[in-house]
């Protein structure tokens, strides 16, 4: 059995999103579809003294409404990079792996990057490599795959020879209702996550947050602690 799952790219992506990427036996990025405007795809939340503070990446998009994630382009001149790093410094200096991951990180933020596909993928592999995940990953728009929503899921399935399609559990009904899946030879299953209660700072715990949150306070444990969100 083959399992994979698709999703599309994540700026700073929570813990339960690389649950499902060390979970499956490939990962697909799915750039080539329609970027989704003040979406996961370009931001996420942080802890800070007061609360959950958003991070967001900007980009173009006058004119852009109808661009694929593969072909947004960051808007450099807001300086949002210094800014990121400035707010990730001032609300997680100290904790366990600080010292030790943010200045990986700040590199990545810092590397000048034009497009936000790039960007986000580059901090999703730095995560991977720190919770030791080697599930192999391959961008939707490296592939010849075809078709509209279910149908295109279906289509990069068959492409990469996965014979099981791991799913996000909000994508239930729609999938549910699929007139492409059955019969197909590819089964449907439902990501679960039940995520983890874990040491931070500033106070009380926030679930859900980016999982350099998870990685910053929990150092060494990252890995027995990301993954114990994942049924048994």
């Amino acid at each position: 059995m083959t399992v994979a799952a698709i999703m599309q790219p994540t700026y700073l992506p929570w813990a339960g999103y690389l649950a499902m990427i060390e979970k499956v036996d490939i990962f697909v990025f799915l750039d080539s579809v329609q970027f989704a405007r003040r979406s996961w795809q370009q931001r996420n939340r942080i802890k800070s003294a007061n609360g959950e503070l958003m991070l967001t990446v900007p980009v173009h998009r006058k004119g852009l409404r109808d661009q694929k994630i593969q072909n947004v382009r960051i808007e450099r001149e807001a300086g949002f990079a210094n800014k990121h790093i400035a707010a990730i410094d001032m609300n997680y200096r100290g904790s366990a792996a600080f010292d030790a991951a943010s200045p990986e990180l700040y590199t990545i933020l810092s590397n000048g990057h034009e497009k936000l596909c790039d960007l986000s993928l580059d901090v999703i592999g730095w995560l991977m490599v720190k919770l030791g995940c080697n599930t192999p990953t391959v961008r939707s728009s490296q592939l010849a795959a075809t078709g509209k929503k279910d149908a295109l899921l279906l289509s990069i399935c068959r492409e990469i020879g996965a014979d099981t399609y791991l799913s996000a559990p909000a994508s239930r009904e729609y999938l549910d209702a699929s007139q492409c899946f059955p019969g197909s030879g590819v089964e449907i299953e439902y990501h679960q996550y039940d995520h983890p209660v874990y040491p931070q700072l500033h106070g009380a715990f926030i679930s859900s947050l980016s999982a350099i949150d998870m990685l910053f306070n929990c150092g060494s444990s990252f890995r027995q602690t990301l993954l114990s969100g994942l049924p048994r």
